[in-house]
């Protein structure tokens, strides 16, 4: 993370000395970590919202909370509230900041869809990134495209001059730098995905039941009805994976559920840790313009720790 901060930093730094005005830079950059403070701010009010959540207490959801309590504990972090979201799609997500505090909450259709041990998978994932602080490191990082962003769009947009040309020019150069910036934040989520798989079978889960639940809610989301995802198209980077790549995992996660079962036991799990997986070229494309890693890959790095 802080390899790519510097080299983020490193390049627009080099651009603002190149093109940009005295000042320029600094003004753009105050905007845009104000507007993005102020996100982090009010987020957790305007995720409450957006997603439907509810808080429970341990009298409506006591297994829930037996889940939470102990992973919490084991994490070294405060208890989290927890809540349920009535968006139509098997998932957990979670969030906070450091003056809400952790967030972590699942949709109704998780819990009636995985096993216990298998609930206690994902939420250890979600628990994992409250410790890791994860929702801090991608904001710190959506700090360079949006600066990119603002600059291009001023520059693209201005009422010009005799410098009109290089305000273009330097419109075109921000718009590609926001876009290749944009790139490595994406780099940065998918990575904290795959430390948060990590996490959770350091909290005690077992890495099979975790790669059960993501198989489980890949096929739960490939359920739900089109009109229904493009709903949540802006909501999918809070999920424990993309509902909008679902259909097209399906295929790909029969290379590892071999008795087609629905479950990924761990002998299966086992014989893709050294198996090359078939991943196609449009999967490979569309991982670099989201925010979490392809599923196959994501359950064959769930093999190397057992």
């Amino acid at each position: 993370m802080y390899m790519l901060l510097g080299v983020m930093f490193a390049i627009v730094y080099s651009v603002a000395v190149v093109f940009l005005p005295g000042g320029s830079f600094i003004t753009y950059g105050v905007l845009a970590s104000v507007m993005l403070l102020i996100q982090y701010l009010i987020g957790p009010k305007m995720i409450k919202w957006s997603m439907g959540i509810r808080y429970v207490t341990p009298a409506e959801a006591p297994e829930l909370h037996q889940m939470v309590d102990e992973l919490s504990r084991l994490a070294g972090i405060n208890k989290p509230k927890i809540g349920i979201s009535n968006r139509q799609i098997p998932n957990a997500f979670a969030y906070g900041t450091f003056l809400s505090g952790g967030h972590v909450c699942v949709t109704e259709q998780i819990q009636g869809l995985l096993t216990r041990p298998e609930l206690r998978a994902v939420v250890g994932h979600e628990i994992a990134h409250l410790k890791n602080r994860d929702v801090a490191v991608i904001t710190a990082l959506s700090v360079i495209p949006t600066v990119m962003w603002y600059i291009a769009w001023s520059m693209m947009w201005s009422r010009g001059g005799r410098d009109r040309g290089n305000q273009v020019a330097i419109g075109i150069a921000a718009f590609i730098l926001y876009f290749v910036t944009n790139l490595l934040v994406l780099y940065g989520s998918r990575i904290r995905e795959y430390y948060a798989d990590q996490v959770s079978v350091q909290l005690g889960n077992q890495p099979h039941d975790l790669a059960t639940a993501l198989y489980k809610l890949v096929y739960g989301s490939a359920k739900v009805p089109h009109d229904v995802l493009k709903q949540m198209e802006g909501q999918k980077a809070f999920f424990l994976n993309d509902p909008s790549r679902a259909r097209s995992e399906i295929a790909e996660l029969r290379q590892v559920d071999a008795d087609m079962s629905g479950t990924i036991d761990q002998t299966e799990l086992m014989a893709i840790r050294t198996q090359k997986v078939k991943v196609s070229t449009g999967d490979k494309m569309m991982e670099l313009l989201s925010t979490h890693p392809n599923m196959l890959k994501r359950i064959q790095h769930l093999s190397t720790l057992t």
